[in-house]
This record gives structure tokens, sequence and C-alpha cells, in this order.
């Protein structure tokens, strides 16, 4: 099924159904975006779970970090990443290989990698790139829970 990615429904869909994030490119430092984003989607009653090789067993926002999604130890819904765009198609295949696989892959403003979009649409993932949901939710007009 096709969708417009930037249509305010799609967005809000992909939020909605994304209870559980995994956020690739977590940050413990306040003054990165990675921090804030997964604050404002706590703040919506999301789960979130950082992801960063450097980080791993410490915890962010009082959540525990993993060093790669496939230490997760439970299903996540939506991927949310906060890399360089040229690390997206490793993620996008990491997220690929989990059992369940995730909703949706969103790629954060200024991450863009449409092959790696590519092959996740095609497995039929949601896509969202070049975006921020804490942005969405403002845009939207969403309250928090």
């Amino acid at each position: 099924m096709s969708h417009d990615p930037n249509a305010a429904d799609f967005i809000a869909t992909v939020l909605a159904e994304g209870r559980v994030v995994a956020v690739v490119g977590a940050s413990p430092n306040p003054e990165r975006p990675s921090y804030n984003v997964m604050a404002t989607l706590m703040a919506h009653g999301h789960r979130v779970i950082p992801i960063n090789p450097g980080q791993a067993g410490k915890t962010i926002h009082g959540q525990t970090v993993y060093a790669r999604l496939a230490d997760i130890p439970e299903p996540v819904d939506m991927i949310d990443i906060f890399r360089a765009s040229d690390a997206v198609a490793g993620i996008v295949e990491e997220a690929l290989a989990l059992d369940p696989k995730p909703k949706s892959i969103w790629m954060q403003l200024g991450v863009i990698d449409e092959a790696a979009a590519e092959r996740a649409r095609a497995a039929g993932l949601d896509v969202v790139v070049d975006r921020c949901p804490a942005i969405e939710y403002a845009r939207l007009g969403r309250s928090r829970h």
C-alpha cells in the first residue's frame, strides 16, 4: 500500500502504532536532540528504549541502554534513527532481522536513505524520512498523555 509519507494522518498513525520505540543513537547529553526527543516520546506515553553501544548498560531518562537492536529483550514497534544517513542501511537490515519485525522505521531530520527506506517498505514496514516525532506531535496538535 502506498502512503504519502508527509500526510498528517499517516504520521499520526505511525506515532499511534509505535508504542514501544527504540531510539538508535540515543544520547545521555541533554544538549543532543535525541535526548529531548526521547523525553517527548515518553511524555506522549511511548515506552522508549535507547540504543547506543558506547552507553550500553547505563541509563538515559531512566531507561536501560542497549548496544544494538537485537539486544532488546522485548518486541519494538518503531525504530527511530538518530544516526548519519550512511548508517541507516545497516540499522534497517538489523531491524528487518528482528522477530517480530517493527511496524515502522523513522529517520530523523536530515537522516535520509531512500534505498533503505524502500527495503523497509518492501518488507511491509511504514517509513518516515527526514522528520522528527517531537515536531510532528506539535504540528499535529497532540497533547501529552
